[in-house]
């Protein structure tokens, strides 16, 4: 690969992947549930309620609780210049430029950030009975079903950012299998150790 072409951390490429896989999971799977209990905001389609929804759902939350932890913290210290800067209002004002739509770029991810810390967060303040009984008033389910909400919309915000700032060869940079010496996973745990010796949050 030329070093014209955007190269994405291999870290960064792992976590975002898995990441954005379990996002996409508990978004069919708490659509599903919403559809076979809820409603309020209208349906697509209708489907029998099945108890199981709300396991398998909650299943996919788990999981993406851990790796969320872990995708925040790497976004907090090794990718916060993907993140609102200090100078994010200042720059917002020069529009004809590319830096304007680089800071919305990163305006979208921290979003997107923040709206999956909300729907984790709010996520483990649940009872699973809730909707099984049919109580969907419960505050905690209702800022859930408004982080899902700003997360789908940030996510295609996201993309189309991206699409806008890299164009297609940083969007398949996110896909790309190569890995720089100094990117090595076999570093990793070298990192981890120094790290542990003198953490810095």
């Amino acid at each position: 690969m030329s070093d014209s072409k955007p190269y994405q951390p291999f870290l960064f490429r792992l976590l975002h992947g898995l990441n954005s896989l379990l996002v996409c999971g508990c978004i069919i799977t708490g659509y599903l549930v919403y559809q076979s209990y809820d409603r309020r905001f209208g349906t697509l389609w209708l489907i029998p309620e099945d108890s199981n929804l709300i396991d398998i759902h909650g299943t996919w939350g788990f999981f993406l609780f851990f790796m969320a932890l872990a995708f925040t913290y790497y976004s907090l210290r090794q990718g916060k210049k993907r993140l609102i800067q200090p100078d994010t209002l200042a720059q917002l004002k020069r529009t004809p430029q590319p830096i304007w739509w680089y800071t919305l770029h990163r305006i979208t991810n921290t979003i997107a950030l923040l709206a999956l810390a909300l729907a984790v967060i709010s996520g483990k303040f649940q009872d699973e009975n809730w909707l099984r009984v049919g109580e969907t008033h419960h505050l905690w389910y209702n800022i859930h079903l408004v982080a899902w909400g700003i997360m789908i919309v940030a996510i295609a915000l996201h993309v189309l950012m991206a699409a806008r700032v890299g164009g297609v060869p940083l969007l398949l940079s996110m896909a790309n299998s190569q890995i720089r010496p100094s990117d090595h996973p076999r570093l990793w745990w070298d990192n981890l150790r120094n790290w542990l010796k003198r953490p810095r949050f």
